[in-house]
């Protein structure tokens, strides 16, 4: 009898107790892919582990290394999977921990991070014999006028600034519109990518950093200009990473895990179904866990005065807008009167309406009561 079995594909043998079930999964399959990896290892590694009989089969091909787990010691903890059971998932935390390459979650780049000696190296390979301008990023598509970074960067010592583009002499007067996005790098160095001056280079290059906070752009007469960093930061976005760690690829700790799942796999939320009744009115009692005089319907209604929306007609005929605001609420602000103030003197704040289920998750997640443990 011939088996074709799939490969990288979920299989499930199944049949009457006797057919024969468990010798083809554990006594053919799993013993002859067990067998070939033992041994393709050295003959000391294989006296510890010891080669299985072959099995009763005439051939056997496409097999990989195979993992058998006993049925009857499988963990019924729910943070216990293939990966933990088996120990694999170890291996691989350490193995994207020292070899993985991060890459930002906005423009997909990878994210890298260099020393000082990497980036002088860097630039003598990109750059040799080349005469370039060592620049520090301080600025990068920002409004303002910048008056007082100019004068505490002429204060340091620095003679130019390249501002948007143009390189322009601190000792002069700079005025910039303060409606524009400006981008504003300081020169630290100008001279040839020569072996002789490694030293000024290296001054040069760690010195941009100090002043950018990490940052350094290497600009040749000619050529693509190439901006370096030792943080773990995207160049382009200027969104930060953690250093990658093994730690940060396991979801049994708070470091790798899920922030909504816990690292469980299930995400508990509260139902909008269960939360308002679609026929009534918000006045009627619409919004089930306020009551009448709860301070976030008081603060509904400065908004829905504020923005002319009419709450008296039932829930689930009032407009998708109004609906989604009342559910998810919004970050405007207006001014809103202190609710618990008795004083004589209205008091107001710039309040936001945060929305029901935003409000019950921050209620579920401050309380101690038993009755939702």
């Amino acid at each position: 009898m011939d088996v074709d079995v799939p490969r990288n594909k979920l299989v499930v043998i199944t049949g009457p107790s006797g057919s024969g079930k468990s010798s083809l999964a554990f006594d053919t399959l799993y013993a002859e892919g067990q067998r070939r990896y033992v041994e393709s290892l050295s003959a000391y590694a294989r006296q510890f582990l010891g080669v299985q009989n072959k099995p009763d089969v005439d051939d056997i091909s496409g097999l990989s290394p195979a993992i058998s787990i006993e049925q009857k010691g499988v963990s019924h903890n729910p943070r216990s999977i293939v990966g933990t059971v088996t120990e694999v998932y170890d291996y691989l935390r350490l193995f994207f921990g020292r070899i993985g390459v991060p890459h930002c979650p906005s423009c997909g780049k990878p994210v890298v991070r260099y020393s000082l000696d990497e980036i002088v190296d860097i630039l003598f390979r990109n750059f040799s014999d080349q005469r370039i301008e060592i620049l520090s990023p301080l600025v990068r598509g920002k409004k303002g006028e910048f008056r007082n970074l100019f004068t505490q960067t002429r204060e340091k010592g620095f003679l130019r600034v390249r501002v948007d583009g143009t390189v322009l002499w601190l000792e002069e007067e700079i005025t910039l519109d303060k409606n524009r996005r400006h981008t504003i790098e300081v020169v630290v160095d100008r001279l040839r990518v020569q072996e002789d001056r490694r030293g000024r280079i290296a001054e040069a290059v760690e010195n941009a950093l100090t002043l950018s906070g990490g940052y350094v752009l290497a600009v040749p007469e000619e050529g693509e200009e190439k901006l370096l960093t030792e943080n773990f930061t995207c160049p382009s976005c200027d969104i930060s990473l953690p250093e990658i760690e093994p730690r940060l690829f396991s979801f049994n700790t708070p470091y790798g895990a899920c922030p909504d799942c816990s690292g469980l796999g299930s995400h508990q939320f509260f139902s909008e179904e269960l939360s308002v009744d679609p026929e009534r009115s918000v006045p009627e009692g619409a919004i089930l866990p306020w009551k009448k005089k709860h301070y976030m319907l008081a603060k509904l209604e400065k908004f829905a005065l504020k923005n002319e929306w009419d709450l008296t007609p039932p829930f689930r005929k009032l407009p998708e807008e109004i609906r989604s605001f009342i559910l998810h609420g919004s970050d405007e602000r207006i001014p809103m009167p202190f609710f618990r103030d008795r004083s004589e003197e209205k008091k107001t704040y710039m309040g936001r309406y945060e929305g029901l289920l935003p409000w019950l998750e921050a209620r579920w997640r401050e309380t101690a009561s038993e009755a939702l443990m």
